[in-house]
């Protein structure tokens, strides 16, 4: 019946919907027409034929009119186990636009013309690039008020947290006793001169986890404890966090900081060689005797020039609902953002972990001071 009937209810749905535009090509159009008296009239009598015919002829959530156009900075594969999901929940088609940089640019270039309804990032100091130009749309949902803690969401409801991620210590299992470690301000130390790996300061989770240390001290006392942490390389900042983990297995250090996520990566991947450089770790959270470990978020918010800013809510929404949020979980080893939500089992058995619960906006805010002193002491 939806193939017979179809053109019918987009011409219908397409009246019901300039209903609310109220243009005067449309009101020349029906004079046109010959649709004599009450325009408005005429608007709210077709209007409701088409939203009858497409309740009839569609299942609850299925809304065959919906598309969805999402710019997203995360990997296709690990975004496309939730279009799936939400697809098959809903009816409605997602469609994707993935680059690891310049969506921003090209997001700003395009304006009003633009047909992207969401954007999903990684790290908060990505989600504050399209804040900063003005190119996310505040919005209001109780659910997801409900489901992201305040200190995970934008305080202009811009955007909002969708899972996170702990900046944690990587220790050999051979080469480091067990409590070694206990706080991130402890890779300062001078007993770990020559064993320590890292990536790039510069990197967007090092300038994160750098201006948490802004925030808990100073900015003083984290340019000493950055200049520290760098006098304790045991070779010049380089790779992802995978490659510090390896280094670790591979004798060049016995401590690397890393994203927990990588972690879970490498002990389940397929190449054998590889779960063997993860299970020459151990994981530590760090500062849970004070203020708790550092995490950072994924995340995304509505685009301003948003043609279905309604739909690409509703799609925020599910993403922080207990479906997505196992997903996280299941496909990347992130945690939860909604407190509702447990942990996976895998996620469990690595130990509980309490998180740094500074409001994460603060991070973005200190970021360019972080980089500052990240510049100052080569990190």
């Amino acid at each position: 019946k939806s193939l017979y009937c179809q053109p019918v209810v987009d011409a219908t749905l397409i009246i019901r919907d300039y209903m609310f535009v109220g243009t005067r090509n449309i009101m020349q159009a029906f004079k046109v027409l010959g649709m004599r008296g009450n325009f408005r009239t005429h608007i709210m009598r077709w209007g409701g034929v088409g939203a009858v015919l497409a309740s009839l002829l569609y299942p609850a959530g299925a809304r065959a009119a919906d598309e969805l156009n999402i710019y997203s900075h995360r990997q296709p594969f690990l975004i496309d186990p939730f279009i799936d999901a939400y697809t098959k929940k809903t009816g409605v088609k997602v469609n994707i636009v993935y680059a690891s940089n310049g969506l921003a640019q090209r997001l700003q270039a395009e304006r009003e013309n633009s047909p992207a309804d969401l954007v999903l990032t990684v790290d908060i100091g990505r989600l504050m690039v399209y804040a900063d130009k003005d190119l996310l749309a505040p919005i209001e949902s109780a659910i997801l008020d409900k489901n992201v803690p305040p200190h995970l969401r934008d305080p202009k409801n811009r955007w909002f947290a969708l899972s996170k991620r702990a900046r944690i210590v990587a220790v050999s299992k051979e080469r480091v006793e067990k409590g070694a470690i206990q706080r991130i301000e402890d890779l300062a130390d001078p007993k770990w001169k020559g064993r320590l790996c890292s990536r790039p300061g510069s990197h967007v989770y090092n300038r994160a986890l750098t201006a948490s240390l802004i925030a808990a001290h100073g900015e003083a006392k984290a340019e000493e404890w950055a200049r520290a942490f760098v006098a304790n390389l045991a070779r010049r900042p380089q790779g992802d966090d995978r490659a510090q983990i390896k280094a670790v297995f591979e004798g060049v250090c016995d401590v690397a900081i890393i994203n927990n996520y990588y972690y879970g990566k490498l002990k389940f991947d397929e190449d054998p060689a590889k779960r063997e450089w993860a299970d020459a770790v151990d994981i530590v959270f760090t500062n849970q005797q004070d203020r708790g470990n550092h995490v950072n978020i994924s995340g995304g918010g509505v685009a301003r020039y948003s043609k279905h800013k309604q739909l690409a809510t509703e799609f925020l929404e599910f993403l922080t609902g207990a479906e997505a949020q196992n997903l996280y979980g299941e496909i990347n080893f992130e945690y939860p953002v909604n407190p509702a939500v447990p942990e996976t089992a895998e996620l469990r058995s690595w130990g509980e972990f309490r998180e740094d619960r500074l409001p994460i906006s603060r991070i973005a805010e200190l970021a360019p001071a972080a980089q500052k002193i990240i510049d100052r002491v080569g990190w």
